[in-house]
């Protein structure tokens, strides 16, 4: 069931998007142009505190003319780790610098469309180190309780995908700790 693709040509080329026209053969032999979205890779950091709350942004995004809480995130910059771009999104959109990043969990959020990698990680600790220097980024920003996420996203108060994935993941990882104590 492999697609094998035998060219690529470019439609359309900013910084931000690249909408690529692939040759692409079908695993029933058939072949045709396939449509694919090339978008930068995003980090997203889960900073949580000793008192079990994540650290989020209230934010407008108006593509989609919404509001939501999301977790500090950004684009790779070219040549930069996805790690690096996580502390450095984390720092520039709040003004928390984490001690240290761990991975938390991978993900590809539309791969039949777009080859766009997310890329989440957890800091467990963080120091303030100032007000955050992107401006155009959030309203405010919140402590978060752990415990009050199921609910957040029941009332569809956190829709952003990047932010599901890590805070579900967030919230697996913390279960995870839990048990492991447990025992």
């Amino acid at each position: 069931m492999r697609w094998t693709v035998h060219g690529e040509r470019t439609l359309h080329d900013t910084p931000w998007v690249r909408l690529r026209s692939l040759d692409v053969e079908r695993p029933d032999g058939t072949r045709g142009d396939y449509h694919v979205v090339r978008l930068r890779d995003v980090a997203v950091t889960a900073a949580v505190d000793g008192q079990r709350r994540v650290l989020m942004m209230w934010r407008h995004r108006f593509v989609t003319d919404t509001w939501g809480w999301e977790l500090p995130m950004g684009l790779v910059e070219e040549g930069e780790r996805p790690e690096d771009a996580a502390a450095r999104e984390l720092e520039e959109e709040t003004g928390w610098r984490p001690d240290s990043l761990r991975e938390l969990i991978y993900a590809q959020p539309a791969g039949g469309i777009t080859d766009s990698q997310h890329f989440v990680f957890r800091a467990d600790r963080a120091t303030r180190v100032g007000e955050p220097t992107e401006r155009n980024e959030s309203d405010r920003l919140e402590w978060i309780p752990l415990a009050d996420i199921p609910g957040m996203i029941a009332r569809r108060e956190i829709v952003s995908s990047a932010t599901l994935v890590g805070v579900m993941a967030l919230l697996l990882d913390l279960r995870a700790w839990a048990a492991l104590l447990e025992a």
